[in-house]
């Protein structure tokens, strides 16, 4: 089991500001999944990996992917009260779900 979260790249978030977003994207899409997919993946460690993309467009497809897999997942819009404007797209997480599974959405990515 294991949890995707997709960056993107190209807005110069500082380091902070990449870790609340990473944050964020990681417990929105726990909180989407069923309840043994959430004890499953809390036993067996919480394994995350952070990677990039280069675009809100690429997010989506991304999310619109983890949809057909029946994946949990979560897209994150930022509130604005920092360094970017409202609702600027941040992240999307993908799972907690199998190891396969997400490396099918997102196994194609760099490490962040």
């Amino acid at each position: 089991m294991k949890q995707a979260i997709v960056a993107r790249a190209d807005l110069g978030m500082s380091r902070g500001k990449l870790a609340a977003q990473v944050a964020h994207a990681s417990l929105s899409a726990y909180e989407d999944a069923d309840r043994k997919a959430r004890t499953e993946w809390k036993g067996s460690g919480q394994k995350k990996v952070v990677l990039k993309a280069n675009g809100e467009e690429e997010l989506f497809r991304l999310a619109d992917d983890a949809e057909r897999q029946g994946l949990p997942h979560a897209v994150i819009r930022d509130a604005g009260h920092t360094q970017l404007d409202p609702g600027t797209v941040t992240c999307l997480a993908v799972g907690p779900g199998r190891d396969d599974l997400v490396d099918q959405v997102t196994g194609d990515l760099s490490l962040y």
